[in-house]
């Protein structure tokens, strides 16, 4: 099926159509965006395109989801595979939105063999197999410095789900050393955990400390949102990214320092 997978693409690519002053706006928004080179922003308008035409973008608990809101989270969400294949997001099909932080309800069994059913406000979700689910409210946050970016985050979750649960251990490309990652993430992760626990100031969002899985997710947001910030404190971290997204979007920002705002074209 790979050939008609393919044709089927390049056949979407080849007809479809991208409002630009929309994508314009789009790309303007966020600094990870309008660091791109030419090429790389109309390799990233590609895949929001196949992105839109696979997925389904939905709101829940009423939310209208307008077109620049699709178009945002669908550039943001393909930028983790800007260089990477689109097949990365295969076997599953919506995204759903809500207007805010959303209840979660799921059960989990502990040591002692009791079921227990947990409640709780989330601001997103990632499925295997299943929906990405983000807040809106949150994902608005993105893009401003901190760091912080929920929808990053939720696909850094569906890309380690590729080999099955999350566990911060996504499916390596054969040029990266699995022990490298390992040893890598597992001694930034008991550092940062360290660093949480004697409340010292971090550029990473504390929630990196929950779990391997939810560093991973982390660690992602930051080395698209803060990159010079993550390589400072993480540069092995930052190194094991780079190579896993095929992408250093450091020195994308570094080269971009000098361009005038003015540069920003629209390709296609």
């Amino acid at each position: 099926m790979g050939w008609f997978t393919r044709w089927r693409r390049a056949r979407i690519l080849k007809r479809a159509t991208l409002d630009a002053e929309l994508w314009r706006r789009t790309v303007s928004r966020y600094p990870f965006l309008k660091a791109l080179t030419d090429a790389e922003r109309g390799r990233l308008k590609d895949r929001v395109i196949l992105f839109l035409h696979e997925k389904s973008v939905q709101g829940a608990a009423g939310l209208r989801v307008r077109d620049e809101m699709r178009m945002s989270i669908a550039a943001q969400a393909c930028m983790l595979i800007l260089n990477l294949d689109f097949d990365y997001y295969r076997g599953w099909s919506e995204v759903i939105v809500y207007p805010d932080e959303f209840m979660a309800r799921y059960d989990y069994v502990d040591e002692n063999g009791v079921v227990h059913e947990v409640r709780e406000p989330m601001t997103g979700e990632s499925w295997p197999q299943g929906p990405v689910i983000v807040s809106w409210a949150d994902a608005k946050e993105a893009g401003h410095g901190g760091g912080y970016n929920v929808v990053i985050h939720e696909f850094a979750h569906k890309l380690d789900m590729l080999n099955g649960d999350a566990n911060g251990f996504p499916p390596l490309h054969a040029d990266m050393s699995r022990d490298a990652w390992s040893q890598s993430l597992g001694a930034a992760y008991d550092d940062f955990c360290r660093r949480v626990d004697r409340g010292e100031e971090t550029p990473i969002d504390t929630y990196a400390a929950e779990n391997p899985a939810e560093f991973f997710a982390v660690m992602s947001e930051a080395f698209f949102e803060i990159p010079q910030a993550m390589q400072t404190s993480y540069p092995e971290i930052y190194r094991q990214l780079a190579l896993f997204y095929r992408q250093d979007p450091a020195l994308r920002l570094q080269r971009d320092a000098g361009m005038a705002p003015d540069t920003l074209r629209v390709t296609g």
